[in-house]
């Protein structure tokens, strides 16, 4: 069983109801499985690991190589930061244009940002959108439309909702927000906003499993140091709670998803040889594993 993001929440708690009918269980960027903290909890923790994850592209940004493509923001990694938020801010400023064209907006740079942290990838689209927008001046830029959730998202959105209570009190999420802005400029307060799950009608029908150390010693983990949506902070509650049913991989790189990743700026021989070693013939490392 091999289950990604919140895939990993899902998966561990089919392995804590159902051990006998478990084999080899992957868990690949996981975050706090406290039922306290699932769904929201893993939410709100995008704002500060975003913050921790920009270095990365702060980095690449600042890189002397980019000069040459146009695409060098700043000198130093440290002053990568202040540009974005000082374009942001502007572009708040740039109101929605009559015809329904998408204007490149602060959110809807954020939410760019956002996306880019995913992966390594992303970060040359992101920059030329930084670069687009800054020389434009006071030129409205002409933003991509805004993608349309899919099916994956709409079902993901319904297991979220369905798995643990959320808050119905609009109030407390305003407030939220404006703290989280506050602590975290660049991501604005998105990730602790209110969703589709404070208007959901059905309310869980069973209480939340308790991820704990009973069952089998069939888990492997792998986790990026630097992930964007799953912190490893977080992920280490997972490691905790599961005890010695689990082994870790944790990966010096950024990104979401860490195993076989496809993106050689953060793929990991170490991690991807380790899991692979695991899925084909079950055996894990002695302890747990960190993959420079």
């Amino acid at each position: 069983m091999w289950g990604t993001s919140y895939g990993t929440y899902v998966s561990a708690v089919y392995a804590q109801k159902y051990p006998a009918r478990t084999d080899r269980v992957l868990l690949d960027s996981t975050d706090d499985p406290d039922p306290s903290r699932v769904a929201r909890g893993w939410l709100a923790n995008m704002s500060a690991a975003m913050d921790e994850r920009f270095g990365d592209f702060a980095a690449w940004a600042a890189a002397p190589e980019r000069e040459k493509q146009g695409l060098r923001l700043a000198e130093r990694p440290e002053d990568v930061r202040p540009m974005v938020l000082a374009l942001a801010r502007k572009l708040d400023g740039v109101p929605e244009r009559a015809d329904g064209k998408p204007l490149l907006t602060g959110n809807r740079l954020r939410e760019e940002m956002f996306r880019a942290l995913y992966d390594d990838g992303a970060f040359e689209k992101l920059a030329k959108l930084i670069v687009s927008a800054r020389a434009a001046g006071d030129t409205p830029v002409v933003a991509e439309p805004v993608v349309l959730p899919s099916a994956d998202a709409t079902l993901s959105v319904a297991v979220i909702c369905n798995d643990v209570r959320w808050p119905r009190s609009v109030p407390s999420y305003a407030r939220a927000v404006a703290e989280d802005r506050a602590r975290y400029p660049l991501t604005a307060g998105m990730p602790v906003n209110v969703t589709p799950c404070a208007f959901w009608k059905n309310a869980p029908e069973e209480k939340p499993t308790r991820i704990t150390s009973e069952g089998p010693s069939n888990v492997l983990m792998v986790q990026n140091l630097r992930d964007p949506a799953t912190p490893y902070r977080a992920a280490l509650k997972m490691r905790e709670a599961l005890g010695g049913r689990a082994r870790m991989v944790a990966v010096d790189a950024g990104g979401h998803g860490a195993y076989l990743s496809g993106n050689k700026a953060r793929g990991s021989a170490c991690a991807d040889r380790t899991v692979s070693e695991f899925l084909v013939t079950g055996r894990r490392p002695a302890g747990d594993v960190l993959c420079r």
